[in-house]
């Protein structure tokens, strides 16, 4: 909670404790009126409806920096309208806060106290006599249950199932059996029963004094129902607050006057966390410490949050409490802590929201409709539980923070799973129990037995000493324990509100230093581009201001999840724009509070710079933080003057004991004149303030100007920060709606922008080697919030919410509807022209492209077990699959539907926006995502694949027996039997990720046992991607290299015509086999006239050997295929075995093609016979003779491998293997110095001059670094 200013306004606010006094009740004049936006329900008893409240009075009249809002006052003061109690109903007054979030976004705070004044104006009672008669007369037949039957009928809507019953009652019939008068509850008859009806009093301060403004109003309701009149006219007390009591000053503590004891506040120093007087304490009490820590984790990733309770101050509490904790951050988005029921159309706002949603008694929550779930956090307060949304990351380290936080708490005796506080007095024990009984909230369904019960109870409680609840002067049994109105609280504040404020600051802390250790190094990427503010603030939208990628490649693992997430959020954004503003102006105080502790860190070395490690350190101010408020509630630094005599008229506002006199406006609506040190200073002050703000006018930007730009660039692609609460025409509900719409449109603009940069960015440096896909990481990041703004697309403007995801449910109808027609036309669900073009003409069967499919594949899904799930799920196969846009305009163009499903301003029901949106996402086409693939790793799926011959050259078919193997990033489908005769064969597996290689082979039987293949083709039968693995070469027995089997690398086949606009801009293809043309022997090669030449060889290595390095120093999650990279076309196989042919010597020896292999089999047996003869050990050195036995050994180990892989195939496992054995460079000095060299290569080859060796010794070793692991297909059945 930041306060910019003492009056949170503009910077001419001057520095008073409070802003207005108000009063706000039943108007006697314009007598009842039914509150119809409350939800009213005429099936109640006439003393359970709402009836509007006024704002009976209010000092001073305005003030000029905060305007008076009547409207929104008086809708907080008294959220659900009049109640009205008869002398048989309970009517302790309670104490509740609120605020108001001004659009500027800064907040002025209200504090009220409510209680039951008896009703004197005979029309009144009158009115409600008539009112009960009526009721009576309706519901005669069905006797005195009907208001409770009636009212579970009528639950099945949002505004019914949450405004039906009480105001703040006793619940449906406390005293259903006997109450005093012996009659049912609810009943009202003028002659016998006293009408009472609540008032409120209301303070309006700039900042959140909570405490000390609760001690001033609950002794002013003391002083109304005292049996003495107070010591001053009440008058004099309330001119006091508002004119004569200043704010405390920044570390400074302040003691003023109200009736009967002092109050001191005292407000935080300028290097302190800001001011928070409300209670932590309580709010883990509520939640709990898990549930609590889980809560600040979706507040800081901005999910919408929805808190839920009967008891306003609760509501107060935690919102207050958990915005407090986002230090040095603050919440950016709609923020209501208690919504009145007139602004329930605030729950359909697709934006992010923290609301506070007043339930009411016996309200079950699964009767509760909600606009949209899919990425809403539920609290349901009262009932101590939390419904989180689905995919949702934990906090860093959040056992030991738990731990951390728990310590504190029991430090101070508090339980961390929350409840009661440990170890009370008996004494206060048993009060406890009772007053819970006695508590409304409570024991909402007591009959009339019980109640008498407790009546008994009461009575001996209150002979034994231990206050329980009413007995004599109406006592609140305040939340933080101290029984305000009959009791009296510890003098001035005293202990409980020092324990509170050291409790509130600790834990504080504790989050605090959780920001400092994650966010230490944060300066250092922060991106400085613009150098006036001017030309900042107008590029904002262009800029990149915080380098993401770096940032997170410094952090720990385990914190990436969440802080890749929480980088995207508006807060962070807002807080580094604050950043880079700060070079120009003034810091913003958090900011400079938060810079400030970091640059202690550093002073003190808790943490070399640039080390990460996911250790916990605790925090360690924690001491010296309670001891600064200690010191300062101990000792006040200042007094306000105290509460004296006002001129005012002789016998007015007599004192009448139990009712609130009606006050004298003269004397309260205007302050002291200029007599008093405190307010020259501040009047001297704050002309020197204006003459500086026009001095700074003229020297920079127009501030109109600057506020412009400011507000547009915190609010990117965030539309409306907050809800007029006052004006609430259906004009102005409309605009805002209009304004929604505009938001998520923009919102949907930046996203898709943000996708397509990051992608083509990291694609741009994916120099050679294809696999251009940003981390899994940040794109999954940015899919998921993809998928989150499309929920709140589709839950903008329902008519009626069905399950949780908004999508889901409208993909479901719309596939009943097709189902319907499928079968009445018994047709297929989709026809010709939605077919996709065969993909590069190969014979592969079409692929239908249809929405229904696609979304029938989704629901066979076993392991997705939510409507979210998968609404999500189907997103990510539609982006995959490049048809996320035409599937979303296909569910669109049923106009019937969208109209039947949606009001009439409902996003999808702008036609233009519409369609803008999704050109949006039809931008997204010109990428590659995995993101479906990548991400349900487990689940089964079918495959299909074709293998195609050459037919010119040989058989088609083959007699002996073929199989086949499929390897992806995931893992492999097992060998295959490809049954006789087939080409085309589908299989069902685990899902395999991106397919990286084939093996085919066959058994070599039959008469017809040589088989020449063209490439293979395997298209998984989900996302349609269809990977070609070329081949190009014969398998059998004495034909080419004699292979039985091959291993072939894989592309991913782009479809022709299918994405011709997007050709510019694609992924870069991924690498494939290795060609025909290469991979035919030497002689054949050589008889071609294009023989690369030396240089262009030594380039080609070099190049392979770089892409290899290169993918180490990638993430892992993000580095793709390694074979690919070793023995694909432009892999370091490849460039070796042309390094190797270079100048051999290609005679035919009988017709048969020479391979390299040949020559490594001739070095091997010549260099074992030279070992015998002990050629090597002599006049080489030791190592050398070691280096030839390895190489010999491997070469025989491939030689005896039972797999025939043909001599090319034996050639790559040595490549393979020598690489991941980091032996390479030491096998190539022993070939080049073999004897056998000068009769197979001619003088000018590559192997024969040293230098050229010794450099690619150098460059291999360069691999050493790294561990190469190789896929199982490569290396299976090799014994070294």
């Amino acid at each position: 909670m930041s306060v910019s200013a003492p009056g949170s306004g503009s910077g001419s606010a001057p520095c008073r404790f409070a802003h207005y006094f108000a009063i706000c009740g039943l108007d006697a004049e314009t007598g009842l009126e039914p509150d119809e936006l409350a939800g009213e329900n005429f099936e109640q008893s006439p003393l359970k409806r709402t009836f509007k409240s006024k704002v009976l009075a209010h000092f001073p009249e305005n003030v000029e920096w905060n305007p008076f809002d009547q409207d929104a006052v008086n809708m907080l003061c008294m959220p659900k309208g009049l109640s009205f109690r008869t002398q048989a109903d309970p009517r302790e007054p309670c104490f509740h806060s609120f605020l108001i979030t001004r659009e500027d976004g800064s907040r002025t705070y209200g504090f009220v106290h409510t209680f039951y004044e008896e009703v004197t104006s005979p029309q009144i009672c009158a009115a409600m006599q008539t009112l009960y008669q009526m009721h009576h007369a309706e519901h005669t037949p069905s006797g005195s249950a009907s208001s409770s039957s009636s009212s579970s009928s009528s639950m099945d809507s949002l505004a019914s199932s949450l405004d039906e019953a009480e105001v703040s009652s006793p619940g449906r019939g406390p005293a259903r059996g006997v109450s005093p008068c012996g009659r049912c509850s609810g009943a009202y008859d003028a002659t016998r029963d006293t009408l009472y009806v609540s008032k409120a009093l209301c303070l309006i301060t700039p900042m959140p004094f909570m405490h000390a403004c609760r001690r001033f109003l609950s002794q002013l309701h003391r002083a109304v129902t005292a049996s003495q009149p107070p010591p001053l006219p009440l008058e004099s007390y309330i001119h006091n607050v508002l004119y004569e009591v200043p704010l405390p000053p920044p570390g400074r503590s302040l003691k003023f006057h109200s009736v009967y004891e002092p109050i001191r506040c005292q407000r935080p120093g300028p290097g302190e966390l800001p001011l928070a007087d409300f209670s932590l304490g309580e709010a883990f009490q509520l939640l709990g410490v898990e549930n609590l820590v889980q809560l600040f984790t979706c507040v800081l990733l901005e999910m919408q949050i929805l808190l839920y309770s009967q008891d306003y101050q609760r509501l107060m509490t935690v919102a207050e409490g958990i915005t407090t904790l986002l230090f040095p951050f603050q919440w950016q988005h709609v923020y209501v802590p208690i919504l009145p029921a007139s602004l329930r159309h605030f729950l359909d706002a697709p934006v992010p929201y923290l609301m506070g949603l007043p339930s009411k008694e016996g309200t079950d929550r699964s009767k509760l409709e909600l606009p949209q779930e899919a990425n809403l956090c539920f609290v349901d307060i009262d009932n101590h539980c939390i419904e989180l949304p689905e995919d949702f990351p934990q906090f860093p380290n959040k056992a030991e923070l738990i731990q951390e936080l728990s310590d504190v708490l029991l430090c101070f005796g508090l339980s961390p799973e929350g409840g009661a506080p440990l170890g009370p007095t008996p004494g206060h024990l048993r009060g406890r129990v009772l007053r819970d009984l006695v508590d409304d909230r409570k024991n909402g369904n007591l009959g009339g037995e019980a109640l008498a019960v407790l009546e008994r109870l009461q009575a001996l409680a209150t002979r034994a000493g231990v206050t329980a609840g009413p007995a004599g002067p109406p006592a609140s049994p305040g939340k933080d324990g101290e029984s305000e109105a009959g009791g009296r609280p510890p003098a001035g504040g005293g202990e409980e509100e020092l324990r509170d404020a050291k409790l509130n600051v600790q834990l504080r802390e504790v989050f605090a230093n959780r920001f400092v250790a994650m966010f230490a190094d944060y300066e250092a990427f922060v991106i400085q581009s613009a150098h006036d503010l001017e030309s900042w603030l107008t590029n904002r939208e262009q800029m990149h201001n915080f380098d993401k990628a770096s940032f997170l490649s410094d952090q720990p693992e385990p914190y990436l999840p969440f802080l890749s997430r929480f980088i995207e959020t508006q807060m962070f954004a807002t807080f580094i724009d604050n950043k880079i503003m700060s070079q120009w102006e003034e810091k913003e105080p958090l900011l400079r509070v938060f810079d400030g502790r970091l640059e202690k860190a550093r002073l003190y070395g808790a943490r070399a710079p640039g080390l990460r490690t996911s250790g916990y350190q605790r925090c360690v101010t924690l001491r010296e933080s309670a001891q600064a408020i200690e010191q300062r509630l101990m000792k006040i630094d200042h007094t306000a003057i105290h509460p004296h005599l006002l001129d005012m008229k002789i016998g007015q506002g007599k004192y009448q004991r139990g009712f609130f006199p009606k006050l004298q406006a003269e004397v309260l609506l205007s302050g002291p004149t200029n007599n008093n040190r405190w307010s020259n200073r501040t009047a001297t002050a704050q002309r020197r303030k204006d003459r500086h703000r026009q001095h700074s006018d003229h020297l920079g930007l127009d501030n109109d100007l600057k506020e412009k730009y400011m507000q547009e660039a915190r609010s990117l692609g965030k539309s409306l920060r907050q809800p007029k609460l006052s004006d609430l025409s259906p004009a102005v509900i409309a605009q805002t709606n209009w304004k929604f719409v505009e938001g998520l449109l923009k919102e949907c603009r930046m996203k898709t922008k943000r996708m397509l940069v990051e992608k083509m960015g990291k694609e741009a440096v994916e120099l050679g080697h294809g696999e251009a896909n940003i981390t899994g990481l940040e794109e999954n990041t940015l899919i998921a919030s993809l998928c989150d703004l499309l929920e709140r697309i589709w839950s903008h403007g329902l008519q009626v919410k069905q399950g949780k995801s908004a999508l889901w449910s409208h993909l479901l109808h719309y596939q009943a509807r097709e189902e319907k027609l499928e079968l009445q036309a018994e047709s297929p669900v989709s026809n010709g022209p939605e077919r996709r073009k065969s993909e590069t003409g190969v014979p592969m069967p079409f692929l239908r492209v249809s929405l229904i499919q696609d979304m029938r594949h989704i629901q066979n899904m076993s392991e997705i077990k939510t409507e979210v799930g998968r609404a999500r799920a189907w997103i990510r196969l539609s982006l995959e699959k490049k048809l996320l846009s035409q599937h979303l305009k296909q569910l669109l163009s049923n106009q019937a539907l969208t109209k039947k499903l949606y009001k009439r301003y409902a996003f999808l029901r702008c036609e233009d926006e519409k369609e803008q949106f999704l050109f949006h996402l039809l931008s997204l086409n010109a990428v590659d995502y995995f993101c479906f693939t990548s991400v349900f790793t487990t689940i089964v799926i079918p495959y299909r694949a074709v293998i195609i011959p050459i037919k010119k050259l040989s058989n088609a078919m083959t007699t002996s027996n073929p199989w086949i193997c499929v390897s992806g990033e995931l893992g492999d489908s097992g060998v295959m039997q490809i049954p006789k005769n087939v080409l085309e064969m589908t299989f069902d597996c685990q899902n395999l990720g991106k397919l990286t290689t084939v093996q085919l082979g066959h058994d070599n039987s039959g008469l017809l046992a040589k088989w020449l293949v063209d490439c293979v083709m395997v298209r998984n039968e989900i996302t349609g991607h269809t990977y070609k693995f070329p081949c190009g070469r014969w398998l059998g027995k004495g034909v080419d290299d004699g292979s039985l089997e091959r291993v072939l690398i894989g592309e991913l086949v782009v479809p022709v015509g299918d994405e011709e606009a997007g050709k510019q801009c694609r992924t870069p293809p991924m690498q494939r086999s290795p060609t025909q043309a290469r991979r035919i022997s030497i002689t054949s090669l050589s008889a071609r006239g294009a023989k690369p030449t030396g240089a262009q060889i030594q380039e080609a290595i070099g190049e392979a050997v770089n892409n290899i390095v290169k993918h180490f120093h990638k993430p892992e999650k993000e580095r793709g295929s390694l074979t690919i990279l070793l023995c694909g076309e432009n892999g370091l196989v490849c460039a070796l075995e042309q390094f190797f042919h270079h100048s051999f010597k290609s005679a035919r020896l009988f017709q048969k093609n020479v391979f390299v292999w040949d020559f490594v089999e001739k070095a091997t047996a010549c260099l074992e016979t030279a070992d015998q003869m002990g050629d090597l050990q002599g006049g080489a050195p030791e190592p050398l003779g070691l280096t030839c036995e390895t190489f010999c050994r491997y070469v025989n180990a491939i030689n005896s491998t039972s797999r025939n892989i043909g001599k090319d195939g034996k050639f790559q496992l040595l490549v393979c293997l020598g690489a991941r054995d980091r032996l390479l460079p030491q096998w190539l000095p022993l070939l080049a110095e073999c004897p056998l060299i000068s009769r197979m290569y001619e003088e000018g080859a590559l192997l024969r001059d040293r230098t050229t060796v010794s450099t690619l010794v150098g460059v291999l070793q360069t691999l050493h670094d790294f561990n190469i692991t190789l896929e199982s297909s490569l290396i299976k059945g090799i014994q070294l």
